[in-house]
């Protein structure tokens, strides 16, 4: 099983989740995680992976602009994602700054792409955030994102 982590930092602080969602990923038996950013991240990537998690900071309640590029990319590619596991996380520069319509903005384009969107019933329900440089607990969130979409993803695969 193969989960994908596709994210853009400009300060560094969505990267360190990127990297806590990795390791939280690779605590499930037999999963690959492969990570990459947006301006290297290409469509034949989502096809390969059997799990997919979108990272950005929050720019103005949605998600950086290089990410949006890649997601638009993704158009001709529409339909061959159905049935993938996807979530996503955030950074923003405080609290109430959009992070909430942020996870949103990249959950509907997995949604959109008819992927299958791992919740979290408790707490951070749409997806990781963080407020500028990730906290410990923040970074806990994000392993455990990884866990639960690689979770979920290996049991449908």
């Amino acid at each position: 099983m193969t989960l994908l982590i596709v994210y853009d930092s400009r300060t560094g602080h969505t990267e360190k989740m990127a990297m806590a969602v990795a390791e939280g990923a690779k605590l499930v038996p037999k999963t690959k995680v492969v990570v990459k950013t947006a301006d290297n991240a290409k469509n034949s990537d989502l096809l390969e992976a059997d799990a997919i998690v979108l990272g950005s900071p929050t720019y103005y309640g949605d998600m950086s602009g290089k990410l949006k590029e890649f997601i638009d990319k993704s158009i001709k590619i529409h339909g061959k994602l159905v049935g993938k596991v996807g979530g996503a996380f955030t950074s923003s520069g405080g609290t109430a700054c959009g992070a909430e319509t942020t996870l949103l903005s990249m959950l509907h384009a997995l949604l959109i792409h008819g992927m299958i969107v791992q919740g979290r019933h408790d707490d951070k329900h749409y997806g990781a955030t963080a407020v500028e440089s990730p906290k410990e607990n923040e970074i806990a969130y994000c392993r455990d994102l990884g866990k639960r979409v690689a979770t979920l993803a290996s049991k449908l695969c």
